[in-house]
């Protein structure tokens, strides 16, 4: 059985890996990246109908603000995002399945002004006609180094990476240049389209669970670990 690496910040992380375990994967991990917040200002919210969100981070870390607009519907990017905004207080009018745009793209023919809650780095979108968005930036995502431990086994082994975010994607690259770490041995399990587009080639391979949920990702990493 091949070795599985997962690569995201807490608290995923440990979520992934205790699932991953209890499916008989060994597993081990470490954050590519350190969540931290970032000041940010309310806009008029009496101009503003509901909040995009396209991570879950948005409401761990968007802190104190967030209780000021606990009376807008929420429009998230997936389960798990929608998840934190409801145990934050918020009602989920609509969870995407395949991106912050696809959210989008099922809202044309309205009129609706967004509160974009999102991090420094984000997707671009194209808002339909009607659809308007205020963006905040509340929280950047602080680069980190693959530990030592995983490294030597990643050089040595070759495995199955799991990545949740085109940013962990991107960084992965750069940690495994920088360690001399062969990509021909590894095996990318990428949670959507966009993240395996951006993983990119000089891997083993690229796979794209069937659905944007932890479940079907990790469903796809015990396949590629079995076989």
């Amino acid at each position: 059985m091949r070795k599985l690496f997962v690569f995201r910040p807490e608290p995923g992380l440990r979520v992934t890996l205790e699932t991953a375990e209890a499916l008989g994967l060994e597993a081990s991990g470490c954050a590519l990246f350190k969540v931290a917040p970032v000041e940010w200002s309310l806009p008029d919210t009496g101009d503003v109908d509901a909040l995009l969100v396209g991570s879950s981070n948005a409401f761990r870390e968007g802190g104190k603000q967030l209780d000021k607009l606990e009376g807008l519907p929420v429009y998230a990017v997936g389960e798990a995002t929608a998840e934190s905004a409801r145990e934050k207080g918020f009602m989920v009018t609509l969870t995407g399945k395949g991106g912050l745009q696809h959210v989008l793209d099922e809202v044309a023919g309205r009129e609706l002004t967004f509160l974009r809650l999102a991090g420094e780095k984000m997707v671009e979108l194209s808002p339909p006609i009607g659809i308007a968005i205020e963006t905040r930036v509340v929280y950047r995502m602080r680069p980190r180094d693959i530990s030592p431990s995983i490294s030597k086994e990643m050089r040595e082994e070759g495995g199955v990476a799991l990545l949740h975010s085109g940013e962990a994607a991107l960084r992965l690259i750069e940690e495994c240049e920088r360690l001399g770490i062969d990509r021909k041995t590894i095996t990318v399990a990428a949670l959507g389209p966009r993240i395996a587009e951006m993983a990119g080639d000089g891997w083993e391979a690229v796979h794209t669970a069937h659905a944007p949920r932890d479940a079907e990702l990790l469903a796809l990493a015990q396949a590629l670990c079995q076989g």
